[in-house]
């Protein structure tokens, strides 16, 4: 087994301690010790650290790294898919680079890009974080990442569904091509005109077509739910990652406390903060941010985020990279 010795560097653990000096035995792709003192190990490779700092991976929770830092989701469509597998793969080596190892992908924009990359890095034969990889988010009629128009038909990184015949026949598919995660669209969106956030889009029947499907296959369901009759749909049907959830209520706050072993939250807040703040250049100002809700939802997840926190809840890290105002 390849084993790497790292010396003479400044151990961030990761458990909150104070940095300190020490060593850091590797074997394979596993942590095998981390010490104050010099470790004595034969036949390893020795990296002296000179003092810089060594800490764990960090872990992108809600990562789109095919995504490609577009202004409009809607030109995400009019890009090839060889084209837009070579840039998912040059987002992978940049998220790598700043010193993300995993990704837990919130969507791919087309169906196989995620599983490809995956393969790709598992393999060696692609640099970059090693990925669970999602289907395209599964949205109904007027939902969030549906672009479609009456006279013309649009894609971006949706899959539009109705009925949980639909749904069903989709997830199976993915789970076909190789996907670890399902992704659904329960509630609305601040993005959607027709659907805002404190909607809820996805029926509970079509909800339990996609997690029956999941639960079949040995597969996680990952759920965009801001508001909290998304997130009880959710936690009733068994899904697993509850994406932003900063909408809603005590009594979903409670609802998810009692589910803490069982699920993960990613509330995504920087994504709300960067749309509020630092998206004018690409034609969405603050005041326009504030007239769609932006500034109550990030007040309100900031306060959601801290009381699940104190409820024991684990909340996640995760950047939603991949718009122009929030890239990769």
């Amino acid at each position: 087994m390849d084993r790497t010795l790292f010396t003479n560097v400044t151990i961030l653990d990761g458990t909150g301690a104070p940095p300190y000096s020490g060593s850091v035995l590797i074997e394979g792709e596993r942590i095998e010790r981390v010490s104050a003192d010099a470790i004595a190990a034969s036949g390893v490779r020795i990296v002296n650290g000179q003092g810089g700092t060594l800490m764990p991976g960090l872990i992108e929770a809600h990562s789109h790294l095919s995504f490609l830092d577009m202004a409009r989701s809607v030109d995400l469509g009019f890009v090839p898919p060889e084209e837009h597998m070579l840039r998912t793969a040059i987002n992978a080596r940049r998220l790598l680079d700043a010193g993300f190892t995993s990704c837990a992908s919130a969507a791919s924009s087309k169906p196989r890009l995620d599983v490809a990359l995956r393969s790709a890095i598992d393999s060696g034969d692609v640099v970059g974080p090693r990925t669970l990889a999602a289907s395209p988010e599964m949205t109904v009629t007027a939902g969030l990442g549906d672009v479609r128009l009456s006279h013309l038909y649009r894609q971006n990184f949706a899959e539009v569904l109705d009925g949980p015949s639909e749904f069903r026949r989709f997830s199976r598919e993915m789970v076909r091509e190789g996907v670890d995660t399902l992704k659904i669209n329960i509630s609305g969106d601040a993005g959607t005109a027709a659907s805002p956030s404190r909607a809820t889009v996805m029926t509970e029947a079509e909800v339990e077509a996609v997690c029956e499907v999941a639960h079949a296959h040995g597969k996680r369901v990952a759920a965009h739910c801001r508001n909290d009759a998304s997130i009880r749909m959710a936690l009733r049907q068994g899904v697993t990652i509850l994406f932003h959830a900063n909408l809603i209520d005590d009594e979903a706050c409670a609802a998810i406390e009692a589910e803490k072993d069982r699920v993960f939250v990613a509330p995504t807040l920087g994504h709300t903060y960067t749309t509020l703040y630092e998206a004018s250049p690409w034609g969405i100002t603050t005041a326009m941010g504030k007239e769609r809700g932006l500034d109550h939802e990030l007040e309100r997840g900031i306060a959601n985020m801290k009381n699940l926190q104190r409820r024991g809840v684990r909340v996640l890290p995760g950047g939603d990279y991949g718009f122009a105002w929030n890239p990769n």
